[in-house]
């Protein structure tokens, strides 16, 4: 009996690679510091730690919405984007060395200099239910998730002409869905500015529609890949999907804490408040959590606004750190960041997926952040 052909491999097709550019210039010589502890230089594998998040989004069901975005809409997407950022510069940022690792502790920064956002095009043979549908396998879809949120390797050498921040349109040919994918450097944005950042691109988007402000800029591609996607004949590169799922990081495991201003001793001081964190997260997940070695981001915030002013990086072990005196951190969810209301049409996301990637390195990560209320707090671990 003849065995049953396999099946066809399914694919990414990557259609349209653009840049939005700020529409507001950023004086020049500003920067963002990232102070690097002194006793450890910045590892190259920290060059590669991102935020991912994915949104996915079903296509609308209402018998007079349109079934296509128009291509006002589409060019308004880039223009949107374009205008966030100039209210978020460092988004359009690039990483680069003060001078060399020589003690100093103080010897990268993100340099604001209007590089832009890069922005990817593309299709995938699959439906919106292949991806977050009742049944599928968590870690199958954490794996494809990569081809939904494109990233591309910091150059240890050459830091300064490589992207920190890539947003992907995806649009699912089975059901006509779609998905927002974003990745983001973790020495550029730490998860809850990136958040803050979606958020006002989605404001700012709605905005402009309601004011009916037509795009500045003619890019007739990126509206002809939403009104009229059978015509777009011409790829850049075709992916199969199950080449992202081999080509994955290792799979780690990520818990988000929450600790109030006024929680105990902890509150200013990172150190214990990442250790109290650390051993949180190593309980609720068991032995196979703790780790010993781990890197620690610590995000400056000013009292007002959302945009980080700075960063310091420390590469330590766990038990170095000070065993903290105050109250034991509580765990939050990915869903107290508020993407659930991110929309670039009138639907919400049907799921949300929030992720931080490690680039396959054993350290554990934590990385402690001011939200104006206390802290949030990831602690990353290998599984």
């Amino acid at each position: 009996m003849a065995s049953a052909a396999p099946a066809p491999a399914r694919h990414v097709h990557i259609e349209a690679l653009q840049t939005a550019m700020p529409t507001r210039a950023v004086e020049p010589g500003r920067a963002r510091p990232v102070s690097v502890a002194a006793a450890a230089p910045l590892p190259a594998a920290a060059l590669q730690r991102r935020s991912r998040v994915v949104l996915y989004y079903r296509a609308a069901a209402a018998a007079d919405a349109p079934a296509a975005w128009s291509p006002e809409e589409a060019l308004l997407v880039k223009e949107s984007l374009s205008e966030a950022v100039a209210d978020y510069p460092e988004m359009a940022g690039r990483l680069r060395r003060r001078g060399a690792d020589d003690g100093s502790g103080s010897s990268w920064e993100v340099k604001l200099n209007d590089t832009g956002v890069r922005l990817v095009l593309a299709t995938v043979e699959a439906a919106v239910d292949d991806f977050v549908g009742a049944g599928v396998d968590e870690e199958d879809r954490e794996r494809w998730e990569a081809a939904l949120a494109p990233w591309t390797h910091v150059d240890a050498d050459d830091p300064d002409m490589c992207a920190l921040c890539f947003v992907q349109l995806t649009r699912f040919k089975g059901d006509g869905g779609y998905a927002v994918g974003v990745s983001c450097s973790l020495m550029l944005c730490d998860p809850l500015s990136l958040a803050r950042f979606l958020l006002s691109w989605a404001r700012t988007h709605a905005a402009m529609k309601a004011q009916n402000k037509a795009a500045a800029i003619p890019v007739m591609q990126y509206a002809g890949y939403f009104q009229r996607p059978s015509t777009m004949t011409r790829r850049i590169k075709s992916v199969p999907l199950d080449a992202f799922a081999t080509d994955a990081a290792v799979s780690t495991e990520t818990v988000l804490f929450r600790v109030a201003s006024g929680s105990g001793a902890a509150r200013d001081d990172h150190r214990a408040l990442a250790r109290a964190c650390v051993d949180e997260a190593s309980d609720r997940l068991g032995a196979a959590a703790k780790v010993t070695r781990l890197s620690l981001l610590v995000v400056a915030r000013d009292g007002v606004g959302d945009n980080p002013r700075g960063m310091s990086v420390e590469t330590c072990t766990a038990d170095s750190l000070p065993v903290p005196a105050g109250n034991k951190p509580e765990v939050a969810q990915w869903q107290d960041l508020g993407l659930q209301e991110f929309a670039l049409r009138e639907s919400k996301p049907v799921h949300v997926s929030c992720s931080i990637v490690t680039a396959g390195d054993d350290e554990g990560l934590v990385v402690v952040m001011p939200d104006g209320k206390g802290f949030l707090v990831t602690v990353t671990v290998p599984k």
